[in-house]
């Protein structure tokens, strides 16, 4: 997942109601999410859609922008964690493919690590 925060002034309205934290997603054209609940149930729906419900992993992230007067502009990425034994039905060489993912993002200079 790619999390773009992008701080804003001032709320927007639609519809007459008042909102200070929207979200998009690239993947779908122009639809706002005004329910974070709802962004959270895409995510795991979109995951799915892209890697299966396997718990296996891919290279092309989800981007999701999120607008909010109470958020800081800064892009966060969360990778999956390593790992060394493949879980359920992942494939055999699911560490390879994770640490090729990990270190094709933790190797940029611009980078700060944050790891949970």
């Amino acid at each position: 997942l790619v999390l773009q925060m992008i701080h804003e002034l001032k709320p927007i309205t639609v519809d007459g109601m008042e909102y200070d934290t929207w979200a998009k997603f690239l993947h779908q054209d122009d639809k706002c999410y005004y329910d974070m609940s709802q962004v959270q149930k895409e995510i795991v729906e979109d995951t799915n859609r892209v890697c299966g419900a396997n718990k296996g992993i891919s290279d092309d992230p989800i981007h999701l922008k999120l607008h909010s007067t109470r958020a800081p502009s800064l892009t966060l990425v969360d990778l999956p964690g390593l790992t060394k034994i493949a879980v359920g039905d992942q494939p055999q060489g699911i560490d390879r493919q994770i640490e090729s993912l990990v270190r094709s993002y933790v190797g940029k200079p611009n980078t700060i690590i944050l790891a949970i």
